[in-house]
C-alpha cells in the first residue's frame, strides 16, 4: 500500500475508534513501527489527533465534559449503570467501611447492599436518603456544602474528617477519562474530596460506562494509575487495555458478571 493510502486509511482508523495503540495499527496495516511512529507523527502534526499512552487518539475539543443536573444523567445509559454497580457490588462484605461518591452510577450501589452490614461514608444526597430504610447500613455524610447539581455535598473540610476513618474501599464515579488527563469531575467543589479518598483509601474501585472514556471534566482527581479496580460495561481500546496491563489494574468487565 502507498504511503499516502496507508495514512489515509489510518487516519479514517483512528476517528473510527477514538484512540489506539501503536501495535494495533502495526497489527491492522501489517506494516513495522517504525513506519507506524512516522505515519502517526505526520497525522499528530496536523493537529485532529494527539499521542497518549502507547498510541494515538482523535484531538476534540467536544470531549470536554460539562457539569450537568443529576436528573438530566441520572435517565441516561441507566442499563449500564445498574450492571456496574451490580458487579462493583460483589467487592463489598460484611463489616467493611466504604466510601460511596456522589454519582448516577454509584448510586445504584444501593440496591445491591440491602442485605449487608456494612459502614457508609459518603458525599452523595441520594444515597443517604434511600439508605433511610435499612438498619443495616451505618450512614456517615461527609457534610459541607450542597451542590445541587449533582446532589452532593461539598466542602473544604474533608482531609481532617477522612483522616477519622479507615476506608478500605473507595467506589468513585467519574466525568470522564482519558489517558491524558487521568479521572476527572466537573464539580470543583467535589474534587478535593475525590482526591482525598483516593489516596486515603486501601482500594480504590472506579465506575464508569463505555461512553466516559476519552472525555474530561474541568478537574482532574488523580491519574488513571491511583485506581486499583476499573468496573465497566465494554471492553475498552487497545490503548487502554495496555495502559491497564502495564499499570497493574484490575479490569472488570460488568456483562460477564
Amino acid at each position: 500500500m502507498i504511503k499516502d493510502k496507508r495514512i489515509n486509511k489510518i487516519e479514517e482508523y483512528i476517528k473510527e475508534h477514538k484512540s489506539v495503540s501503536l501495535d494495533e495499527l502495526m497489527e491492522v496495516f501489517k506494516v513495522s513501527k517504525n513506519t507506524i511512529r512516522r505515519d502517526v507523527q505526520e497525522l499528530v502534526e496536523r493537529d485532529e489527533f494527539k499521542k497518549v499512552y502507547g498510541g494515538v487518539a482523535v484531538k476534540d475539543e467536544d470531549q470536554t465534559a460539562k457539569l450537568e443536573p443529576f436528573q438530566d444523567r441520572q435517565v441516561r445509559h441507566q442499563k449500564e449503570k445498574k450492571i456496574i454497580a451490580k458487579a462493583a457490588a460483589q467487592f463489598i462484605n460484611d463489616g467493611d467501611i466504604i466510601f460511596i461518591d456522589s454519582g448516577t452510577t454509584t448510586i445504584e450501589l444501593i440496591e445491591y447492599l440491602k442485605g449487608k452490614n456494612v459502614t457508609v461514608l459518603t458525599n452523595n444526597l441520594d444515597f443517604i436518603l434511600r439508605a433511610l430504610p435499612f438498619e443495616n447500613l451505618s450512614v456517615i455524610s461527609t457534610g459541607g456544602l450542597l451542590e445541587r447539581k449533582t446532589n452532593s455535598f461539598g466542602s473544604i473540610k474533608y482531609i481532617d474528617f477522612l483522616n477519622a476513618y479507615n476506608i478500605k474501599k473507595a467506589f468513585m464515579a467519574s466525568t470522564g477519562v482519558s489517558l491524558t488527563n487521568g479521572v476527572t469531575n466537573a464539580s470543583p467543589l467535589e474534587s478535593e474530596l475525590k482526591t482525598a479518598v483516593v489516596n486515603r483509601s486501601i482500594e480504590s474501585y472506579l465506575l464508569i460506562d463505555h461512553n466516559k472514556f476519552d472525555k474530561y471534566g474541568l478537574m482532574t482527581y488523580c491519574t488513571l494509575d491511583n485506581i486499583d479496580y476499573l468496573i465497566t460495561d465494554q471492553m475498552p481500546s487497545q490503548t487502554y487495555k495496555e495502559y491497564i496491563e502495564a499499570n497493574d489494574i484490575k479490569l472488570v468487565l460488568a456483562e460477564d458478571v
